[in-house]
């Protein structure tokens, strides 16, 4: 377990090699309020302070950090604080403390995986889309999400972003669990209160998905078929009012449609698929995610034939 040795006033004097890993540049001699100062807030940062003075609490304290930067995903640790006494039997002031943390990312994480998942497999039972185009789209976006970041396009772009979009990407047409079975399976074109009835997908996925705790999952239910000019759907929003991450799986969902074969289409070439996204540059697509796809044109094909339909 990840644990460091801090002096009174809380400097770091030792770390072991876990917490090294963990957290690689908190280095000795820094402090642990500072380092950890944005991350935990005043009102934490006060608790600490009041726990660690108090003789009524042991000089202890317990409590949860969750620690991210750009370049490194979220940690989420559990930490405990616990006084070095110089008294064996305790009577003086702490001379310094002993920190363990526990890192309870991926337990968090897979939790809330597993509600999501539950979700995506019932729609399953409802819509034709494979398995495989979801896993595709979920690839897709992460590629473009990962390109984006690596050029700094958008500030909103960090690792969390890019892990998130790779695993909530598929929750896109969740809501077509409220589609009738009619119309979702209907071979041959849809008559215009059979579409008015098939747009109401990304509000009944935003409904199902609005008390979930990662709101980007929501936000790419709802507004995966907006489009760049203001012309799709739900509410025809345009350009930046749209969610960045609906901007991205709106391409990626696009792309894959586009290539897959159903039962009223049959499926489309990699280089005429990436000329239709060329072509809804600026109109469909944000003309950065678009020019981003294009240059990934390779990965996109590779991805595609990687998790290829059975």
């Amino acid at each position: 377990m990840p644990w460091v040795l801090l002096d009174k006033k809380l400097n770091l004097v030792w770390r072991n090699k876990a917490h090294e890993s963990l957290y690689p540049d908190f280095k000795p001699g820094d402090n642990f309020i500072a380092y950890f100062y944005k991350h935990l807030g005043e009102t934490e940062i006060g608790r600490i302070y009041r726990s660690l003075r108090s003789k009524e609490q042991g000089f202890c304290y317990q409590g949860r950090l969750e620690y991210k930067t750009v370049e490194r995903a979220k940690i989420i640790a559990n930490i405990t604080l616990s006084p070095l006494f110089l008294d064996p039997e305790g009577k003086t002031d702490p001379v310094g403390f002993a920190c363990h943390f526990d890192d309870v990312t991926y337990e968090i994480q897979n939790i809330l995986r597993q509600t999501f998942r539950s979700l995506l497999e019932a729609s399953k039972l409802k819509d034709n889309d494979t398995g495989n185009h979801i896993e595709r789209v979920n690839a897709y976006s992460a590629l473009v999400a990962e390109f984006l970041f690596k050029n700094r396009s958008f500030p909103q772009i960090d690792q969390d972003f890019i892990n998130d979009i790779g695993f909530l990407a598929a929750m896109h047409d969740v809501g077509k669990i409220g589609t009738p079975d009619d119309i979702l399976n209907k071979k041959g074109p849809l008559e215009p209160w059979e579409w008015d009835i098939m747009k109401e997908h990304t509000k009944n996925g935003a409904f199902l998905l609005s008390t979930y705790p990662n709101p980007m999952a929501k936000e790419i239910a709802l507004s995966h078929h907006e489009k760049w000019d203001g012309t799709g759907y739900p509410y025809g929003l345009a350009e930046e009012m749209i969610p960045l991450s609906a901007r991205i799986v709106a391409l990626a969902d696009v792309y894959d449609a586009l290539r897959s074969k159903r039962s009223y289409k049959e499926s489309m070439g990699h280089e005429a698929t990436m000329a239709i996204v060329e072509k809804g540059i600026g109109s469909h697509f944000d003309p950065r995610i678009g020019k981003a796809a294009l240059q990934l044109s390779k990965e996109f094909k590779d991805i595609y034939a990687r998790l290829a339909d059975p």
